[in-house]
């Protein structure tokens, strides 16, 4: 392997989101916490910022062991409910009359001045050479944090003597977060280390949610050999510079990742509530419900799109993305543009999928309601104010013969 061009792919990497929203500072990686899992300065430094209150009291009530009665108190909660939940719901301290958020996603609508500033002060950090291990001197080549949490780590490779095999085969045989007879190494393990793992080299990147030695499988982050061409195939279009470049341009752009980790990223649940699977979108999926949502606000409800996946591409869950976040649609004045969403599938097991799928996605309850019975008919219709004729778009009028 060329060290040299691993190095600079690293540093190409990080230069530019350091450029670009993130915090990028050599040597970073020494105030690295292994136990914990955590980069302790920023952290504090979030909580210091985004919340003085709370941290006046953290203060007040701990004195100078404040610091490390958070930080303690972050890592027993991160193992107990995993990294996705205390992000968006915080961390519960004994003496603070509500949770110290550890991140600030933005709204769908009413982003007020506080709202902003919290947001703002989100802390992005990518660090290069991460020693993560408690038990040996392994090093990760990126990762990502957001106000001192992990939520991603990377292996690259450079195409010049490795490819995209050579990163994955890496996290399998080498990255493995429950050793048999060892304890396990925080940043790994799931649900309470990072949320996603890339393996990425200038030409491909595939991705997983859950380590598991020599089973873990990878996915596919590709952008397709020829995006939105009849012919689109595997990989990424033939282009000057890396081919992966969208991974750290685009994905990683600081609003874009906020809004993945706010509002994409799911916690798949057991009937005991643990959850049994992480669900991060596949660039595809970005890439489609992205540009549904931007065709909605510029072109306005009433038009017809068709999405096209292949088998297998994961279509039940940009359904289910697509349905939730056209839900949530607010216009610039802050007003609904869909009063409801119907998702209907003409399949039942595809029918059951959605169903499932779109229960899963749901982050606030009583938002969705299945359809599986005259009665369920009455219960979603109430809700819907969409009842006469005339507030059927298109109108009955223009509806194919036969429809229903």
């Amino acid at each position: 392997m060329s060290l040299h061009h691993e190095v600079a792919f690293e540093r190409e990497i990080c230069e530019h989101l350091g450029a670009n929203g993130w915090i990028y500072e050599e040597g970073s990686a020494d105030a690295y916490d292994r136990q914990l899992a955590l980069y302790p300065p920023d952290l504090i430094a979030w909580v210091q910022e985004a919340q003085p209150e709370a941290w006046e009291v953290l203060q007040n009530n701990h004195g100078s062991k404040a610091e490390q009665t958070l930080l303690e108190r972050v890592r027993r909660q991160l193992d107990q409910v995993g990294t996705l939940d205390l992000l968006r719901h915080g961390v519960e301290v004994l003496g603070l009359p509500k949770a110290i958020k550890l991140a600030e996603f933005k709204p769908a609508f009413g982003l007020n001045p506080q709202i902003l500033q919290r947001y703002n002060a989100n802390r992005l950090r990518v660090m290069r050479q991460v020693r993560y291990s408690t038990r040996n001197q392994n090093c990760l080549d990126l990762v990502l944090f957001v106000n001192g949490i992990p939520v991603a780590t990377c292996e690259l490779k450079t195409d010049n003597t490795q490819s995209i095999a050579d990163a994955v085969w890496q996290y399998k045989t080498d990255r493995d977060p429950r050793p048999a007879g060892l304890a396990p190494e925080p940043l790994l393990s799931f649900p309470s280390g990072a949320l996603v793992h890339f393996a990425v080299s200038n030409r491909e990147v595939q991705m997983t949610t859950r380590l598991e030695g020599p089973r873990t499988q990878f996915l596919p982050f590709n952008q397709g050999s020829d995006p939105g061409g009849p012919n689109c195939g595997a990989g990424n279009p033939v282009m000057e510079g890396h081919r992966t470049a969208y991974l750290w341009e685009e994905v990683l752009e600081r609003h874009s990742w906020l809004e993945i980790l706010g509002r994409y990223c799911i916690a798949e649940r057991d009937k005991k509530k643990r959850i049994r699977r992480l669900v991060f979108p596949r660039y595809h999926q970005l890439a489609v419900t992205r540009l549904l949502l931007k065709a909605m606000l510029e072109e306005g409800p009433g038009l017809r799109y068709l999405i096209q996946h292949s088998a297998g591409s994961g279509k039940t869950a940009s359904i289910g993305w697509s349905a939730h976040l056209l839900a949530d649609l607010h216009d610039e004045a802050d007003r609904k543009v869909f009063d409801t969403v119907l998702v209907v599938s003409d399949r039942s097991v595809i029918d059951t999928q959605l169903q499932e799928t779109l229960e899963n996605f749901e982050r606030r309850k009583g938002v969705v309601a299945s359809i599986t019975s005259e009665k369920g008919k009455e219960r979603a219709v109430g809700r819907c104010p969409l009842r006469r004729q005339e507030d059927v778009w298109p109108p009955r009028s223009a509806w194919p013969p036969g429809s229903p």
